[in-house]
């Protein structure tokens, strides 16, 4: 995949995956309340559990490379994810007095992230190459 092909999938893929992230985040805030970024907290989640899935389709050859890494990884998921509004809503809680909540978000989201994404990975290993 060459020139400006590319980042045609990875514009398409991305306005999929912000469109599923606010979907998700306002599903979440109507169930739950604001009184957590829950919403942000699912997507991370999520998206780093499909992110090590993917990955390690890639690394295992069961996926090209090219195709599915910038349309599913860099669009799709890059857009799906949000680094951004985690940090906003620490920030959020912090300066709302809520430590105990915003300490929780950081790391629920740091490990629930980092350990979602390994799961995704074994995921593939043991169930998907076999």
């Amino acid at each position: 995949m060459q020139g400006a092909t590319i980042y045609l999938y990875i514009a398409l893929g991305g306005a999929t995956g912000a469109c599923m992230r606010f979907f998700l985040s306002q599903l979440i805030f109507q169930w739950f309340g604001k009184g957590f970024p829950f919403g942000t907290l699912l997507v991370n989640v999520i998206g780093s559990f499909s992110l090590g899935f993917l990955y390690a389709l890639i690394e295992q050859g069961q996926m090209e490379a090219v195709l599915w890494r910038a349309t599913l990884g860099i669009g799709f998921l890059g857009a799906f994810t949000t680094f951004s509004t985690f940090s906003v809503d620490t920030l959020y809680l912090l300066q709302q007095g809520f430590w105990l909540k915003g300490i929780l978000n950081m790391f629920l989201n740091m490990l629930g992230c980092l350990l979602a994404a390994w799961l995704g990975t074994l995921f593939v290993i043991f169930f998907v190459k076999g």
